[in-house]
């Protein structure tokens, strides 16, 4: 992955599996999650191990430890390989969450 990405969720449930790449040296991903004005609602960042490409392979969803359970703008970091992120809405009644992802590296 070169170019952030952002990928929005509006509603109780998860947003797409984004790849990242986990060969990358150093591995360096920041992110951060914005919600809209009024947002009534709480969201986790979630990574998996799985092969997301693999149609016969059902992720496993890990919670960020530093973005699980949040219901303001927060933002965090992977300095260890993961291969998908995802952000997931928990309770949601009003609002959008925003979660952006940029890895560095050569």
């Amino acid at each position: 992955m070169k170019s952030p990405i952002t990928v929005t969720v509006s509603a109780a449930g998860s947003s797409r599996w984004v790849p990242v790449d986990y060969k990358q040296t150093p591995f360096n991903i920041g992110m951060g999650v914005k919600l809209s004005a009024g947002a009534n609602l709480t969201y986790t960042v979630e990574h998996t191990f799985d092969d997301i490409q693999d149609s016969t392979v059902t992720p496993v969803a890990f919670p960020n430890s530093g973005l699980s359970s949040l219901s303001v703008n927060d933002d965090g970091n992977y300095a260890f390989p993961v291969k998908a992120i995802r952000l997931t809405l928990g309770a949601h009644t009003a609002g959008t969450a925003t979660l952006l992802i940029v890895q560095g590296g050569s």
